[in-house]
């Protein structure tokens, strides 16, 4: 296999245990099987890939949800590996931990950018290059936040590969200092490796813990908390955008210079 194409026409079955003609033309990722399996109860379609690094299930109606794992490198390789297929639109449900006093647990978040903390990104475009969400894709799924009447915030997103820093104060300043509404490990990654591979991204977040205070860090039993009450929605606000996204929303084109 000599090329890009030939390669992750490969391996995206071989990472997943999903041909290619069973993924639909739409995509939501995530980092956590009870999004799948909540997915696959809805919708009444089987889990595949089990046994391999990434799962899918994908409903009648066109649209696949994927768990590929946690952190910048898996959210790279997923982004690539999609290019196999090239879905008309990625939408990325994933938690992050809220760094401003009014970013609250239960809060979603749109972000407008992402601060590229991760590093895998550099691998596809220098640092300079900010990593943005597909506007249009964004701008859809807001619709749907609204029409569902929950708590959203928009504002810059900082993805680290990092995942224990919770307790380094000088990293914590970092965040103070840069401002960001939020941290997490994988949006900024999804952003730049969706601009190199021309797919339509995006990605509607949910505030699952408070880390820059030492009783706001996540532990087992609030992450169960925070799934019974805000998980389901989530999921259904990513699962209305990207279903309508193809019959109502405005058409996303890529331009290239």
């Amino acid at each position: 296999m000599k090329t890009k194409s030939e390669i992750v026409q490969n391996w995206l079955p071989r990472y997943t245990g999903t041909e290619l003609s069973a993924f639909g033309s739409y995509i939501l990722l995530t980092n956590f099987q009870e999004y799948l399996r909540k997915f696959s109860e809805r919708f009444s379609c089987p889990i595949r890939g089990e046994n391999r690094p990434m799962q899918t299930c994908t409903n009648t109606e066109g649209l696949t949800i994927i768990n590929f794992g946690i952190g910048s490198a898996n959210a790279a390789t997923i982004m690539d590996l999609l290019s196999a297929i090239q879905p008309k639109g990625v939408l990325f449900l994933g938690k992050c931990g809220g760094v401003k006093h009014s970013t609250e647990i239960g809060h979603f978040i749109l972000p407008t950018a992402a601060i590229r903390g991760e590093g895998a990104s550099n691998d596809y475009f220098p640092q300079d290059v900010p990593a943005l969400p597909s506007f249009k894709l964004h701008k859809f799924v807001s619709e749907k936040i609204v029409e569902k009447g929950v708590e959203y915030r928009t504002g810059v997103i900082y993805t680290t590969n990092r995942r224990v820093w919770e307790h380094d104060e000088a990293f914590k300043e970092k965040l103070r200092k840069m401002r960001v509404l939020a941290v997490d490990m994988e949006t900024a990654t999804i952003f730049m490796v969706g601009l190199a591979n021309d797919i339509a991204r995006g990605a509607l977040l949910l505030v699952s813990d408070l880390p820059m205070t030492p009783d706001g860090v996540k532990t087992e039993a609030s992450d169960q908390k925070i799934s019974y009450h805000y998980v389901d929605d989530h999921l259904e606000i990513g699962i209305q955008a990207m279903t309508e996204l193809g019959s109502k929303g405005e058409t996303i084109k890529h331009f290239h210079f």
